[in-house]
């Protein structure tokens, strides 16, 4: 609160104003002293007409609006006139209460009115129409805004802002005050938007000490939890502790102390080795879990029915009416020999054929093949290159919300055959975990990816821990067949993750530089790659905006919205997605049709995605859609998702963003007909070889790279990939490594 803070007491006239998702209000009150009308604004939760409010804060005074009291808290006093009262029960607050019992039950108690609601509730049964079930509704309604302010009074004292407090009585309701004082760190585990900071705040606001063990324990675990955010599946016991001590502001010994008393609780484990490495549980699990059952398929001795190898490939190749290259042979063969296969290559490398071939051959031999990829695009777009059904892993192992869990697990397999898994590098530690628990162990699984794409967004690096372990059976395809070669996209691809700069300046088909109002020259003989050197970031958003709207559509016949996707390195920045999108959104939408929502606006028409897991919709981190309509009255927004709608209510929107641009690990696991990503050293930080690589190969038919040679060449040169702490192929070697 502010120095020149000042108390004000009013009768609230009107709400001209209230943003239901954060609760922001304008509203007129009247001043008990003055009886002057005046505006107030702030975060008010549940205020209503008639409701007394003393008020903490300052007059300001702006260009639109004049002078208004900007409130940093509030306290709501009963009205205590007959018409503030029946104004405050008429307002609509207290379900069950509407204006015309607002006016019997007045016209009944008048002035004790509030004190019979407050003390004797049950009073109300008095009233003409007011029966058991009204009474029900009433009582829980005012028992509700009772809880809200005590709540309001608690967390202001803490320190707690209106829009947190309102998050917190959603989660905890009645509960909320008794479950903070117990424990306020589970704040930052429960509510979304609270971090372990703000609950820290919290807590030392109640007096808890600095090196207090549910503070420091609450540390530790919030620690593990960063890290795993970070990509790691576990850390070192003593790289914590320093870590814990610097952010906690305690002795290491003490962070030390909160280790060993977690040692045997639900949340850690640690193993004894040198290291010491520090495991959430749930992590712990899932990694030794993937091990052992990874290596329990991998060495089933089950019968499959008989291939001979040389006559099923030169099948195939007639059947498909395709040449096989030896290494995809050695692919096809090594996918029908063993139970557990890799298959990785970049782009070009003929994986398609492969997995199509592999397929063609187990199918005539009866088998049952199930087909999946981590997210709705890539298992669609699995599915358009075989020709059969493919679904999202969370889809095939069907989660069910209601139980929070997958319906196939470790005690319900899938009736299955054969399970052939594309895009693998996305996969962290625990979809890979859930994954293999569904598998019988009498399964063939087939795992095919690219492992120099970016690494799973959650913890681990699967792929690359089963390939470097050298236990599981895995082809590397490295040669690019004679129709890739022709493309740019995978000439630069291949030499960017061989470390060598891209053709930036190749002759093959027309260069920048074209009429006036032209970037690209000529409409015949398109090349699939270019580059436009541009410095300046607000010259490089201005060129993906023209290219967007105007020249890749009528050069290319590309669909702006459908078949353009602008992938940028980081959120923030002129060139960042946040920024790209607003500007991105007012070119190519021009529907004014829209609504605001977590400080966004949206329009009908706009490009979204979904960025949580959401099983109640069935729409995942990563699927992208469009928004159909915008029901402003009942504040419902529905966006089209693979064809389906999905509602969404006004707190909910914060689970969209716009997508018109999105970072390029957001992209992993998808394909785009056409895609621009904007390279410049503002970006240093990202600047990675695995980055670029991932997003030019996301690319189908066309990618557009715009910005500077020296961020080009600043991240093909960094191949330094950061480690993650994960230890599943040292658990593959060791179990490989025991008699069978």
């Amino acid at each position: 609160m502010q120095k020149d803070s000042i108390t004000i007491e009013g009768s609230v006239e009107k709400i001209v104003y209230v943003n239901e998702e954060n609760h922001y209000t304008v509203a007129s009150v009247r001043g008990a002293k003055t009886g002057r009308v005046a505006t107030i604004v702030g975060v008010f939760p549940s205020i209503c007409p008639g409701e007394t409010l003393r008020l903490k804060g300052r007059w300001i005074n702006t260009p639109k609006y004049g002078e208004q009291f900007k409130a940093d808290s509030y306290e709501s006093i009963a009205p205590s006139t007959v018409n503030a009262i029946r104004k405050y029960l008429a307002s609509g607050l207290i379900k069950g209460i509407g204006e015309k019992f607002a006016d019997r039950i007045v016209d009944k108690f008048g002035k004790d009115t509030m004190d019979v609601i407050e003390k004797d509730i049950n009073k109300l049964s008095q009233v003409e129409g007011v029966g058991k079930k009204r009474l029900a509704l009433i009582k829980e309604a005012w028992a509700e805004q009772a809880d809200i302010r005590e709540l309001m009074i608690f967390l202001q004292g803490c320190g707690v802002g209106n829009a947190n407090a309102i998050k917190i009585y959603k989660e905890y309701k009645e509960d909320a005050i008794e479950l903070i004082k117990e424990n306020p760190y589970r704040l930052a585990m429960d509510i979304t938007g609270i971090g372990f900071k703000t609950a820290d705040e919290i807590a030392q606001k109640m007096g808890l000490p600095l090196n207090s063990n549910i503070r420091l324990e609450a540390g530790v675990v919030f620690l593990l939890d960063e890290f795993a955010g970070e990509g790691n599946v576990y850390y070192p016991r003593l790289e914590l502790e320093k870590r814990g001590s610097g952010m906690l502001g305690v002795k290491q010994e003490e962070v030390g102390k909160a280790v060993d008393a977690l040692k045997d609780s639900d949340y850690i484990v640690i193993e004894d080795t040198n290291e010491q490495p520090i495991y959430l549980r749930i992590l712990h699990a899932a990694e030794t879990g993937v091990g052992r059952k990874l290596m329990q398929i991998a060495r089933f001795n089950g019968k499959f029915p008989p291939i001979i190898i040389e006559k099923a490939i030169s099948w195939v190749s007639d059947k498909l009416s395709i040449s096989i290259a030896e290494n995809q042979k050695a692919a096809i063969k090594a996918a029908i020999e063993n139970t557990v296969t890799v298959i990785t290559g970049g782009p070009g490398v003929g994986k398609t054929t492969i997995v199509n071939s592999i397929i063609k051959i187990l199918e005539v031999k009866g088998l049952r093949i199930l087909l999946a990829a981590p997210t709705g695009r890539a298992a669609k777009r699995l599915g358009e290159a075989t020709g059969r059904n493919a679904m999202t892993i969370h889809r095939l192992l069907k989660f069910n919300p209601g139980k929070r869990k997958f319906e196939f697990n470790e005690n319900n397999h899938l009736d299955v055959d054969v399970v052939m898994i594309d895009e693998v590098s996305m996969i962290d530690i625990n979809l890979m975990w859930h994954l293999l628990n569904a598998i019988p162990v009498n399964a063939k699984l087939i795992l095919v990816g690219d492992t120099d794409q970016l690494p799973s967004v959650g913890p681990g690096n699967a792929l690359k821990d089963i390939i470097n372990s050298g236990v599981i059976k895995t082809i590397r395809l490295t040669e690019i067949f004679r129709q890739s070669a022709k493309s740019l996209i995978v000439e630069n691809a291949h030499k960017i993750n061989s470390g060598e700069m891209p053709d930036l300046d190749s002759d093959y088909g027309p260069q920048p530089g074209g009429a006036k109002g032209e970037l690209i020259n000529g409409d015949e003989n398109l090349a699939d790659f270019y580059f436009f050197e541009i410095n300046e970031p607000e010259k490089i958003a201005s060129t993906i905006n023209y290219l967007c709207k105007h020249e890749v559509p009528k050069k290319f016949g590309f669909d702006p919205v459908n078949d353009i996707q602008v992938l940028t390195p980081m959120h923030k920045g002129d060139i960042g997605a946040n920024a790209l999108n607003i500007a991105l959104q007012e070119a190519l939408n021009p529907n004014q049709h829209s609504i605001a929502g977590f400080s966004r606006k949206f329009c009908v028409g706009d490009k979204v995605m979904q960025t949580k897991n959401n099983y109640d919709k069935d729409v995942f981190n990563g699927d992208i859609g469009r928004i159909k309509s915008i029901n402003n009255e009942d504040k419902i927004v529905t966006a089209v998702f693979d064809g389906n709608d999905i509602e969404y209510k006004l707190a909910e929107l914060d689970q969209l963003i716009l997508s018109y641009a999105i970072t390029i690990h957001k992209s992993q696991g998808n394909e785009y007909p056409a895609v621009i990503v904007p390279v410049s050293t503002q970006h240093f930080i990202m600047l990675q070889r695995n980055l670029i690589y991932t997003a030019i190969t996301r690319g189908k038919k066309l990618v557009i790279l715009v910005g500077s040679k020296k961020a080009i060449s600043m991240a093909v040169a960094n191949n330094k990939i950061s480690s993650r702490y994960t230890k599943l192929k040292e658990r593959l070697i060791r179990i490989g490594n025991l008699a069978v």
